[in-house]
């Protein structure tokens, strides 16, 4: 048999307390809080959170972050809100970004010219490795 806890008072004194949409229902007996067994639902992986949250910052839009993870453009507003994220204003400039194999990034990064007159980060995401460089608008 399971051995439940109150969620909100984290005591194991709990009893049955009828059925609601199919579930069962319980009561603390310690705390009078009526509850039910939580949903086994689907949970995101910490990684693709903090994966998020740092594309956000680098100045990519929800939607390519959605692209690009795989996780709804509406999730990761949520994350943004949640973890109170604020994108620093990047005015003069504008990230692209590109992913690349271990292999194809290794020739990116040998053409010097490719890298000179712009910022870039590399994060590793998943067995690829995504690039972001940002250039400068020119007038």
């Amino acid at each position: 048999m399971e051995i439940l806890a109150c969620p909100k008072c984290q005591r194991n004194e709990i009893v049955k307390s009828g059925v609601i949409k199919d579930r069962q229902r319980y009561l603390c007996k310690k705390c009078n809080y009526y509850f039910t067994v939580n949903k086994i639902g689907k949970k995101i992986d910490n990684y693709y959170v903090t994966k998020a949250l740092q594309l956000y910052l680098e100045g990519l839009s929800f939607r390519e972050i959605e692209r690009i993870l795989g996780v709804s453009h509406v999730t990761v507003s949520n994350w943004i809100k949640e973890f109170k994220v604020k994108k620093p204003s990047h005015a003069d400039y504008h990230p692209t970004y590109k992913i690349y194999s271990h292999l194809e990034l290794v020739e990116f990064l040998k053409n010097k010219e490719q890298l000179s007159g712009a910022g870039m980060i590399i994060t590793e995401l998943g067995d690829k490795f995504m690039l972001i460089k940002w250039e400068r608008f020119k007038d």
